[in-house]
């Protein structure tokens, strides 16, 4: 498996000046490490906090949960912004997809508890896969906020080998995808949407990533559809 070719990102036709770059990345940077600070005084906080004694826990939970959506969007930001200028240090491990699996399912338990959605993780024990850890798991973080926003009590992560390929489904009991998105979803979850808060960056992101996943001439890639255990949304990510 090797980092396949890596273009910079489509600007149309807008060129950006190289010392505007600069200042936005450099802003990226520090605006990210700001909210690292308030993650760690959040985290403190909640941790040493007796939830029956704090009437703002839940708040605070919260409030955490979208302080590291927030930042997991300036990381994905500064990633692409290093894969366009060819710098990203690609590192592809042999991962064990429960140890994978069990360390997201924990990330978000705080959050699920206060949101009241079930997570339900399947995945084969002995299943392992060369990919990179880190960019995976932001990737599949991204599809289980979109997850927690949509869904109505319960999200399904599940990972088995399918013709060769790793396949990681996140999927949820929600309404499900709009029809439109399904028949041109790279079109549509790349588009500015003010009424739903979003800027299609971590499709656009997931999208970058899985491609950069290749072994013998065949690329990751993503696929949306609806239906599957859970008859709701259901997000695809393929890995060679």
């Amino acid at each position: 498996m090797s980092l396949s070719e890596n273009n910079n990102p489509d600007t149309g036709n807008l060129p950006v000046e190289p010392d505007l770059m600069n200042f936005l990345v450099s802003s990226i940077h520090d605006t990210k490490n700001s909210v690292c600070l308030l993650l760690n005084s959040l985290e403190k906080t909640l941790a040493n906090a007796d939830a029956s004694q704090l009437a703002a826990h839940a708040e605070l939970v919260r409030v955490n949960a979208e302080a590291k959506r927030v930042n997991n969007s300036l990381v994905q930001l500064l990633t692409l912004y290093k894969v366009g200028q060819r710098v990203y240090p690609f590192d592809v491990q042999y991962v064990s997809l429960r140890d994978f699996i069990a360390g997201i399912v924990a990330q978000y338990s705080d959050l699920l508890q206060f949101r009241q959605i079930t997570l339900e993780a399947h995945v084969d024990p002995e299943l392992h896969w060369y990919f990179d850890e880190d960019l995976i798991n932001a990737v599949v973080g991204n599809a289980i906020n979109n997850a927690i926003r949509y869904t109505r009590d319960c999200i399904r992560i599940a990972a088995e080998e399918q013709n060769g390929q790793l396949l990681l489904r996140i999927e949820d009991n929600g309404r499900g995808y709009p029809v439109a998105m399904l028949q041109d979803s790279y079109d549509s979850m790349r588009r500015v949407d003010p009424l739903e808060n979003s800027t299609g960056l971590g499709f656009y992101f997931s999208d970058k990533v899985a491609r950069m996943h290749r072994n013998q001439g065949v690329s990751g890639k993503l696929k949306l559809e609806n239906g599957g255990p859970m008859k709701g949304a259901c997000f695809l990510l393929f890995l060679p």
